[in-house]
């Protein structure tokens, strides 16, 4: 019988991945075929996180581009996106046939900046797209009031946020429009690439839905389903799709994987938090490092453990820090994205020109540390190489 070590590199897919990986092997992808293993998936994913519905999609790219075509964004029509973000956060207001508008970020918390968003807002403006980068919850009362002001849709990116929540205790993407989530291998929960959205609005969770399931005019908010009626179905005079819609559904072997990682999600954010909260204690009083701000009473659910390296004003170089605390027994420190009108993907479009200063200044002094480590060794291994590479630099901790 198949197995995975435990001590091994897949020690995150100990679960129930095999068992669900087989049950859908043994039908035959019947499963798949009628939707009941997606369906599991998005009805414990939307039990979790306490919504109303839940699509699965093949990637957390996808399910941005069908929100946006839900949300009604179209040519002319520009979406709010923070500077401080992967390029598909750009890429996919492009695909709706829209346009993406850059807003700079907060030096302190790396996160969008409320009050250069109520700058770039014009009549063109159709949906505001915070990012909760690292694992933290956007400043969700000042974007959802100017939303409200402007008559302007949220929808909220959570590739790396998953249970994250607001000083209010709300939950990172129940709290806009709707909530995107992806399952890449190096999130929080993984089925080796796959996404899935969700929100309460039941009109808007069918057009996403349709949107992404090739606009079969079966689907639901509630259900994948295309085979309800076969009688129907196998008539020659039955209209199959009531829209246009793309190919982005969720299949049943990464569906049985994701839905094993989901049972154990809330152990899987535990560990990482530790890790992210140890990190936090080893650069109190720390002059070269300071960790990205978390406002009282909010949980970073760090996906990353990000902090704003300083080190550049005492005349320590990027690269070193990070070499050195490699040698130290460190992980990998990972350097943030290129802000998103840098990309040279888009320097033919309407981004190319954009000025973000704080994101520039910020950008190049961002250091993303590992925080999937598996238990506390791990960790504390982590920790003593962070502090022997402070001290190295002579920073007191």
């Amino acid at each position: 019988m198949l197995t995975i070590d435990p001590a091994g590199p897949g020690w995150r897919f100990t679960g129930n991945e095999l068992r669900y990986l087989t049950e859908v092997l043994d039908n035959g992808f019947s499963a798949g075929a009628d939707g009941s293993m997606v369906e599991r998936v998005e009805a414990l994913f939307a039990e979790t996180m306490g919504l109303s519905y839940a699509i699965g999609f093949n990637s957390g790219t996808s399910t941005l581009h069908a929100a946006m075509v839900a949300l009604g964004v179209g040519p002319g029509d520009e979406v709010i996106v923070p500077a401080l973000s992967p390029g598909m956060c750009g890429f996919t207001p492009l695909h709706a046939g829209g346009r993406a508008v850059v807003v700079d970020v907060d030096r302190d918390t790396f996160l969008m900046d409320p009050a250069d968003v109520e700058h770039r807002i014009t009549d063109r403006t159709r949906v505001i797209m915070p990012v909760h980068l690292y694992g933290q919850v956007c400043d969700m009362d000042a974007l959802m009031a100017i939303a409200a002001r402007h008559g302007l849709k949220v929808l909220e990116d959570c590739a790396q946020c998953y249970l994250g929540t607001d000083p209010k205790g709300r939950i990172g993407g129940t709290i806009g429009d709707a909530g995107s989530w992806s399952f890449e291998n190096s999130k929080h929960l993984s089925c080796g690439e796959g996404g899935i959205i969700g929100c309460d609005d039941a009109a808007l969770a069918e057009s996403i839905r349709k949107v992404g399931g090739l606009g079969f005019r079966n689907l639901t908010a509630a259900s994948g389903k295309v085979r309800v009626d076969r009688d129907k179905l196998q008539d020659p005079a039955w209209a199959r799709h009531d829209r246009i819609g793309y190919n982005y559904r969720l299949g049943g072997l990464p569906a049985a994987v994701a839905l094993a990682q989901i049972e154990r999600m809330r152990a899987f954010i535990d560990l990482r938090i530790a890790m992210g909260e140890s990190f936090r204690r080893a650069l109190a009083g720390s002059a070269l490092l300071r960790p990205q701000a978390t406002p009282e009473g909010a949980v970073n659910s760090h996906y990353t453990f990000a902090a704003r390296f300083d080190g550049l004003d005492h005349g320590i170089a990027w690269q070193d820090f990070r070499k050195t605390f490699m040698s130290q027994g460190g992980d990998g420190i990972y350097a943030a994205w290129m802000p998103i009108h840098k990309e040279p993907a888009f320097r033919d479009t309407a981004l190319a020109g954009a000025r973000c200063p704080v994101t520039e200044w910020l950008q190049t002094r961002l250091m993303q540390f590992t925080t999937n480590q598996r238990d506390a060794a791990e960790r504390d291994a982590q920790v003593d190489a962070l502090i022997a590479t402070l001290r190295h630099f002579g920073d007191t901790v």
